[in-house]
């Protein structure tokens, strides 16, 4: 049995995708809540075999759920991806050198219990982030040193992480950083950026692609080419993007430990294989 969104039967990147991307036959489909509390205590409980929960839920982690990869391509592209002004790039080039390979380890793993510590164990994002990055090599520089980058987010716990994130790193190199957290939704973190209140923010590659492109429906599957095409329709605004993190937040299908032990599940495909 299936559990999500009281909408996933209409929705092409759920229960129709399932069947048509993966070829699954769920024998019922139980109307839940949209990645949310009832979600999580349905799968916990068996109410559900499977259930719709957002990749980066620290509800995964909290509860040892599996997070089944989605090794056919069914979501859009939503990782993780940072986004700035290109006039504070061109002056800092060493932004891109110093954060892309920080987005690159940042795992869907990683991110998961960074929001779990924050939002389940109520640790303070200052705390756990400067905790993730000694532990993975974080090196000083003076690259920055005289110069401000103010970084911003919206008021999304998950962006915060991500900003402390920017932040850090940052300032490890020498730049002064001015932090704008939790400033709103998109609509107002993006005029933001433009008018340079801000100079950079984390965003979600197929999100603010079809955020800036006006819903053209031009985001894929594909990370690389949703974020050189965000590139693209974000130029006329001045800001650009750099490189994206393996870690999304999307729609996924979630079992717990026990089913996916049983059933020997780690990707939506092997949904589709006989049981042992």
């Amino acid at each position: 049995m299936l559990g999500g969104p009281p909408e996933c039967p209409q929705r092409p990147f759920c229960l129709p995708g399932l069947e048509k991307t993966y070829g699954l036959t769920f024998k019922e489909f139980k109307p839940l809540d949209v990645g949310g509390p009832i979600t999580v205590e349905a799968v916990k409980n068996g109410q559900v075999d499977v259930g719709l929960l957002f990749t980066s839920d620290p509800a995964i982690a909290a509860n040892g759920f599996v997070l089944l990869a989605d090794d056919k391509q069914l979501q859009l592209a939503d990782n993780l991806v940072p986004v700035l002004r290109q006039a504070v790039l061109d002056a800092n080039p060493a932004i891109a050198d110093l954060l892309n390979p920080w987005m690159a380890k940042l795992t869907q793993e990683a991110l998961t219990d960074l929001n779990k510590q924050v939002s389940v164990d109520q640790k303070d994002p200052k705390d756990v982030v400067a905790a993730w990055v000694a532990a993975n090599g974080l090196a000083t520089g003076t690259a920055g040193a005289g110069k401000t980058v103010t970084v911003g987010s919206t008021n999304f716990y998950e962006q915060e992480i991500l900003g402390e994130l920017f932040a850090q790193v940052l300032e490890a190199d020498g730049f002064s950083v001015e932090r704008k957290f939790q400033l709103g939704n998109r609509e107002i973190v993006f005029p933001a950026l433009e008018a340079g209140e801000i100079d950079i923010l984390a965003e979600y590659a197929a999100t603010a692609l079809e955020f800036v492109n006006g819903g053209a429906g031009e985001a894929s599957t594909d990370p690389a080419a949703t974020v050189a095409k965000l590139k693209e329709r974000l130029a006329p605004k001045g800001l650009t993007a750099l490189d994206p993190a393996p870690a999304t937040d999307q729609n996924g299908f979630v079992v717990t430990k026990a089913t996916a032990d049983t059933y020997a599940l780690t990707k939506l495909s092997d949904l589709a294989q006989p049981a042992p």
